[in-house]
């Protein structure tokens, strides 16, 4: 079962995110609202995909993202910024990339998370 961490200080939509992944049967998925304890909380997940809303008030995602690249441990885990900056219609044309890293405009839907997993984590 492939692990996903969803880091955003949006407890209703983290809480959403989860209920709505595990509904699967194929993720077990962990939340965290708060930006400081990213880091900490991927380390102890060991996710395969982390979710990361791009504006967090402790700690802007950025600086989280950098933080991650940082960890020898957590480098090479796939990265998807999500952001209430841009628009749906922004990023109609599938070329949806912050700094190298994918994103999704919020809300964001079940369907554009499953999507984007399946993407960034093909099955073998």
């Amino acid at each position: 079962m492939k692990k996903i961490l969803v880091i955003d200080d949006e407890p209703g939509l983290t809480r959403m995110i989860k209920l709505n992944l595990e509904r699967t049967g194929k993720f077990t998925v962990r939340t965290e609202n708060c930006g400081k304890n990213a880091i900490r909380v991927a380390l102890d997940f060991d996710p395969d995909i982390i979710f990361l809303d791009i504006m967090m008030p402790d700690l802007p995602g950025d600086a989280i993202a950098e933080q991650l690249r940082a960890e020898p441990r957590l480098q090479n885990i796939k990265l998807v910024f999500l952001t209430a900056i841009v628009t749906r219609d922004d990023t109609a044309d599938g070329h949806n990339l912050i700094g190298g890293h994918h994103f999704l405009a919020k809300p964001v839907s079940t369907k554009d998370l499953l999507r984007t997993i399946e993407m960034l984590l093909p099955t073998t």
